[in-house]
């Protein structure tokens, strides 16, 4: 986690804006999700924008749910990074170096703002709500939390029309809810009596399944059983859909960003795949990609898809 006033407050000494970018590429690549950043094959000219996006979601995110703050101090935090939003949307200076190096990129690209706004709205959301009643409520989440991260990079790339955000929605709703299928555990143990479930209330009853249950499978207590495995399975199958809806985007984009772009879905199936492996028991087989997970999502993205 960073130092939750480290962007917030500006130093006394201005940061050179190459230094703040490289010094974003680093946090990117050690701290490495579904961010291409970290990628051999993305293009040089990219790879300092998508580490300022990168570190703008990643130190939002951070306010929302990492370290001990209060609500009310997350909520600070947070509205402070829309005010330095606003700034830079009203052609104001910001008092910040990175919201300065953040805004002449933005310019310079001619990024849109919305998505960096949706991102907040969404990590705003996740200091107060921590349970989900449906899909419904889940996919608007997506919507805010994931989607914009690929508009931002599609308009990186040039080829932001109707069409490819069509896919590019799809592709990233369907990454955040593999995400959140892997990251079960982990969520269960942030903030001590908020823990986030980012799980539909809906289908968990369906399927027979408490947050007793959950914190059961998380401590060791019990197993996962059939039940579990038939969530799980439905929730694997409503991902891996979605993923293959947006497929066809990996090859409408040309280069080495639709190489990036189709190793990312690779990516995202590998992962996927790994959680069915294992009947969905993600409280003692937590995904990890190794060499050989790597081999098999380049040549994927080479050859199969």
């Amino acid at each position: 986690m960073w130092h939750t006033h480290a962007m917030i407050t500006p130093p006394h000494t201005p940061l050179d804006a190459h230094a703040i970018a490289a010094d974003s590429l680093r946090l990117a690549k050690q701290h490495y999700e579904n961010f291409p950043v970290a990628s051999f094959f993305l293009p040089a000219r990219l790879c300092e924008p998508i580490a300022l996006i990168y570190r703008f979601a990643r130190q939002a995110d951070d306010f929302a749910d990492e370290g001990e703050l209060s609500v009310s101090q997350r909520i600070a935090l947070l509205d402070d990074y829309r005010h330095q939003l606003d700034l830079l949307a009203a052609y104001i200076k910001p008092n910040s170096d990175f919201f300065l190096s953040l805004g002449a990129m933005i310019k310079a690209r001619h990024l849109p703002y919305q998505p960096f706004y949706d991102l907040l709205d969404a990590f705003k959301q996740d200091v107060n709500k921590t349970r989900y009643a449906n899909y419904a409520e889940i996919s608007h989440y997506c919507e805010r939390s994931a989607n914009p991260i690929g508009r931002l990079l599609l308009s990186l790339y040039g080829a932001a029309n109707h069409e490819n955000t069509a896919y590019a929605d799809k592709i990233c709703t369907a990454l955040q809810l593999i995400n959140f299928l892997q990251d079960i555990a982990i969520d269960l143990k942030k903030n001590a009596g908020k823990q986030r479930i980012y799980l539909c209330q809906d289908e968990m009853l369906a399927y027979g399944i408490s947050e007793q249950t959950l914190q059961e499978f998380a401590s060791g207590v019990k197993s996962t059983d059939a039940n579990w495995q038939a969530f799980m399975h439905f929730n694997l199958n409503r991902a891996e859909s979605l993923l293959a809806a947006g497929k066809p985007l990996g090859r409408k984009l040309t280069g080495r960003i639709g190489l990036e772009m189709r190793m990312i879905i690779a990516g995202g199936e590998r992962i996927a795949a790994k959680i069915r492996h294992h009947q969905g028991d993600v409280f003692n087989h937590r995904p990890r990609l190794q060499a050989l997970d790597w081999l098999r999502i380049v040549f994927s993205a080479l050859f199969k898809q």
